[in-house]
Formats: C-alpha cells, sequence, structure tokens
C-alpha cells in the first residue's frame, strides 16, 4: 500500500467517526421544536426592564453561530449594544425614518400606521445588530459564484436561529427595519464593505400575541398555505394535503 493510500484510508476512516445517527427527535422534542416556531413573535412593545443575563445572551449567540451557511463561510458579526446613549440616537434615526415612512403610505394608511408600535429599541435592555462580511472567505467562496447573495442569506437564517432559541428562553426579539443604512452604519461606526442584515430589540418579556400584533392590529393577514404550494413548476397545483376545516 502506498503512503497517499493509507493517509487517504485514514482519512475516510476520520471522517467516518465524525458520522453519527440522525434519528428523528422524540414526541416531546419535536413538539417543543414545532411550538418555538408557531409562538414566535416579533416583540415591540412587551419587553421587561430586566437585562437579559451574560449565559443565556451566549446561549443565543451560539445558537445564531450554528446557523447553515453556504460554504461554511459563517460571513454574520454580531454588534451587542446596552449602551442607552447609543439606543437612544437609533431610536431617534428609526423616528426620522418612520416619518418617512408614513408620508409614502396612502392617507386612508398613514393613520393606522402612526398608530403601530413598530419598535423596542428604548424599552428593550439589549439590542443587536448582525452584519454580513461579504469579503470573508473571498470575492465568491464555495457555493456563491452562481448566487453571489447566499452570504446574506445564510445571516439570515443566524439571525431566525437566534429567534428561535431566543423564544425558548422565554425572550423577546422584535427586528427594526425601518431604519436608513446610512444613519445606521454612522451610530455604530460599522465599515462600508460591511453588510448590514438585522437590528434586534432582545429582552424578556412576560407576555406575547397569540397571533402575529400585525394580524391583530387588521394590518395584515396569514396567507392559507396551500395558496402558496407548487408542483414541478410555477402556478401548478400541488396535490398537497390541505388543511382540515
Amino acid at each position: 500500500m502506498t503512503p497517499d493510500a493509507a493517509n487517504g484510508g485514514e482519512g475516510r476512516a476520520a471522517e467516518e467517526r465524525e458520522l453519527a445517527e440522525a434519528a428523528p427527535f422524540s414526541a416531546e422534542e419535536r413538539a417543543a421544536v414545532y411550538r418555538a416556531i408557531v409562538t414566535r413573535r416579533d416583540v415591540r412593545d412587551e419587553f421587561m426592564p430586566d437585562d437579559v443575563p451574560d449565559d443565556v445572551l451566549r446561549r443565543l449567540l451560539e445558537a445564531a453561530h450554528h446557523a447553515p451557511s453556504v460554504g461554511f463561510m459563517q460571513p454574520w458579526n454580531f454588534i451587542v449594544i446596552r449602551d442607552a446613549a447609543v439606543r437612544s440616537r437609533v431610536r431617534e434615526a428609526f423616528e426620522r425614518a418612520a416619518a418617512a415612512e408614513a408620508e409614502m403610505l396612502e392617507p386612508e394608511r398613514r393613520e393606522q400606521y402612526r398608530s403601530l408600535k413598530l419598535q423596542g429599541i428604548s424599552k428593550a435592555p439589549l439590542n443587536i445588530c448582525v452584519t454580513c462580511d461579504r469579503a470573508r472567505h473571498g470575492r465568491t467562496g464555495l457555493g456563491r459564484t452562481q448566487q453571489p447573495d447566499t452570504d446574506l442569506l445564510s445571516t439570515a437564517c443566524a439571525v431566525q436561529n437566534l429567534w428561535l432559541a431566543a423564544r425558548a428562553e422565554g425572550i423577546g426579539v422584535g427586528w427594526v427595519s425601518i431604519l436608513r443604512e446610512p444613519d445606521l452604519r454612522a451610530i455604530l461606526s460599522i465599515p462600508s464593505e460591511i453588510a448590514i442584515v438585522a437590528y434586534l430589540c432582545v429582552g424578556r418579556v412576560a407576555r406575547a400575541y397569540v397571533r402575529p400584533e400585525l394580524e391583530v392590529r387588521r394590518w395584515a393577514r396569514r396567507l392559507p398555505l396551500d395558496d402558496l404550494v407548487f408542483a414541478d413548476r410555477w402556478g401548478a397545483a400541488a396535490p398537497f394535503p390541505r388543511e382540515r376545516e
């Protein structure tokens, strides 16, 4: 046997040792996962003032860091913001952006928009800005040559991981999207080559909406899943088990 063949055999054996049984979760474990998904909410006004303990924050960030990423690029960074003065500047930037957005709406929607609670930047004891380093593994990287935005999509997966872990911990999360990127970039000193993906408000909550708040407030409704599933090509009806009445 040649040295290369021997090394190849050792490499395969080492890889085999990294494989483990991928059995389904127990019924209780599955129920917990689906409960986190179904009861996750975008929290705005229900935050409690007590801080998120460091050990819990570490678990949330570990969950985010274990998100899938194309080419294992792990392009994310997390800016943890507790400073009240920094959060105040972000809130002021939000208020400017929200006022501009309100003016873009049809008059009949404008008052409803202004009545919505759309952020918890100051009320939440903790904010997290999630960014994407688009050059972390070079200009392309494995899996990005044909779909270059997979780094941004991977970072969005990290946000979702954090959100679901937070729900399991009794922590609320709110995603603030009504922010002008230049404002946020200046406040947080984010370099121009780093993409901003999400600005999150994070804190303990005593209560949360059973349904999404914007559904409760009649801003929008959840679309029927059956209308969104196609078979084999766009628009083709799927032989999909429809929800029972």
